[in-house]
Formats: structure tokens, sequence, C-alpha cells
């Protein structure tokens, strides 16, 4: 029987700007879970948290930014390198502004046009670019 911590239930804010620019950060290279990568924020809720409140907790605390949060865009179910099983929800999301402000957990950011962001991110998150291109370049 596995451990009660050894699942948890996580959150990813795919912050897209009014000019169509995902932020991206990259982790630091001593993170246990895939150092150095570029990715987006997000992470772990507390045991009983709401989903939407954790993921502008976790925005707000990764990269200082204040986001309005749209829909549940992708959910994914994987292990962490560390062993943790994690069930994680990535929602669409605008910035209310700008202006970035790195926690420790990263060490740099960029807002990236949708067309090169692929080429930036870490392929666990490709699928979320693909999809949101999908839905708004068919409304366009």
């Amino acid at each position: 029987m596995e451990a009660a911590n050894d699942f948890r239930i996580a959150v990813k804010a795919f912050v897209v700007s009014d000019a169509g620019e995902l932020l991206l950060v990259k982790r630091r290279p001593s993170d246990v879970h895939k150092p150095g990568v570029w990715e987006i924020p997000g992470g772990r809720l507390a045991p009983g948290e709401d989903p939407f409140e954790g993921v502008r907790r976790e925005a707000r605390e990764e990269v200082g930014l204040s986001i309005e949060v749209r829909n549940p865009l992708r959910i994914h179910h994987f292990t962490r390198d560390d062993g943790q099983r994690i069930t994680m929800i990535v929602f669409l999301c605008r910035p209310k502004s700008s202006t970035v402000r790195l926690s420790e957990e990263h060490t740099e950011h960029a807002w990236v046009p949708m067309a090169g962001a692929s080429r930036k991110i870490c392929p666990e998150f490709r699928e979320e670019i693909r999809i949101y291109k999908e839905f708004f370049s068919a409304r366009e």
C-alpha cells in the first residue's frame, strides 16, 4: 500500500499575454525534478486546496503575477523523478500585469511567442501548446 504523501494534486498556469506570448520559467539546476528545464509556473496543492485558488497562489509565489484563470486546458497523470505520483491540472490563464518577479525556484523567465514556444519548453507541455494553437487558430 502506498503512503498518502506519495500522491499529490498539482496545478500549472499556462499564462498567455494579450500579444499571444507564453510565460516560461527555467527550473533551478539543483531541483530534484527536471532540473534546468523550461516549463510553466505552478506546483503542488495543499491538501483540500481549491485548484483555482491554488493556481492563483502559485503564480503569485513563483512569478509575482496576479492572473485571471480561464479554464482547465489539460490534465496529466505521471510519476515525478523522485517517485511522487501527481495528477496535474493545467489552466489557461491571462496575466493582469506583465512584470515578473521570480522566486528562488526558478533562475530565468521569458515571454515566448506561441509559434516558437514548443522549441523552448520541456516536452511534457508541448501538447498544451498544440491544443492552444488548434483552438485559437480555429477561432481567428
